[in-house]
């Protein structure tokens, strides 16, 4: 690892300030995708200002239907939340299906929507749900929010304080796990908001990142059925190809993984 200076910050204003006065900063919730890459020689932050003390920030808060997760919450707390399982057991799921044990009472909410990471779970499931994500400027559509391969739209001095969104009448996510990693080689976050307003979210896959699967929620023209995505394709061009699976390999993955969140939100 190169050399970093280390700081802890008290509450958000105090995270922005120490970010503006750093020549590279990162914010560090639990490390674990930041950390890793930093030992790789990937990244090389001037700073790292710890954020896991700010007060409140690892709150979830379920009201009715409204639920608002802190960026700081633990995949752990989330998939074991009570409240949380009542109104969106598919997020719950989707947590307790991240990594393993050790990475998710360690691995944050925010931390993995900030990376954008192209095979991250949780980006699928806020573009599905159609969640916003805070910050400590501003309010933003996950839609607007993910931009690109570890990119998103935040600003150098922008810090994710909590996602908000309004659970679904159903939804569920299916992902085909990469055997070592556990990281998405495909994943679909599927969610029926009632009044023929069904999402598609797409992660693991493509080029780009996550996407909107539009042409899926199209064909289905507002009614969960997974015989309705069969005449989809999925564009081999725009999926990533590795060692793990080919573009080919990926796309049929995605369609797939759709049919089974398709059925298992329905059911």
């Amino acid at each position: 690892m190169y050399e970093t200076s280390y700081s802890r910050a008290k509450d958000a204003s105090d995270a922005a300030k120490k970010m503006r006065a750093a020549d590279d900063g990162k914010f560090l919730a639990g490390g674990m995708t930041l950390l890793p890459t930093m030992k790789q020689r990937l990244a090389a932050p001037s700073d790292l200002i710890d954020v896991t003390q700010i007060k409140d920030i690892d709150d979830i808060n379920v009201t009715r239907k409204e639920v608002t997760i802190g960026a700081g919450a633990t995949h752990a707390a989330v998939a074991s939340h009570a409240k949380l399982m009542k109104v969106c057991p598919s997020i719950c799921s989707l947590a307790s299906h991240i990594g393993d044990p050790a990475v998710r009472h360690r691995g944050t909410i925010g931390g993995s929507i900030a990376n954008n990471d192209p095979a991250a779970d949780y980006p699928a499931a806020m573009i599905a749900l159609d969640a916003t994500i805070v910050t400590n400027k501003r309010k933003i559509r996950a839609e607007k929010f993910f931009t690109g391969m570890f990119e998103t739209a935040l600003k150098d001095d922008e810090m994710i304080k909590a996602v908000t969104f309004t659970a679904p009448k159903s939804g569920a996510y299916a992902k085909f796990p990469n055997p070592a990693s556990r990281y998405a080689m495909a994943g679909v976050f599927v969610a029926d908001h009632g009044k023929k307003d069904i999402r598609v979210g797409v992660t693991g896959a493509s080029s780009d990142g996550v996407y909107r699967a539009n042409d899926m929620e199209k064909a289905m023209g507002g009614k969960l059925s997974s015989e309705a995505l069969d005449g989809c394709e999925v564009d081999e061009g725009a999926m990533l190809s590795d060692i793990h699976g080919s573009a080919a390999y990926r796309a049929n993955l995605v369609k797939v993984m759709a049919k089974r969140a398709v059925d298992a939100a329905a059911g």
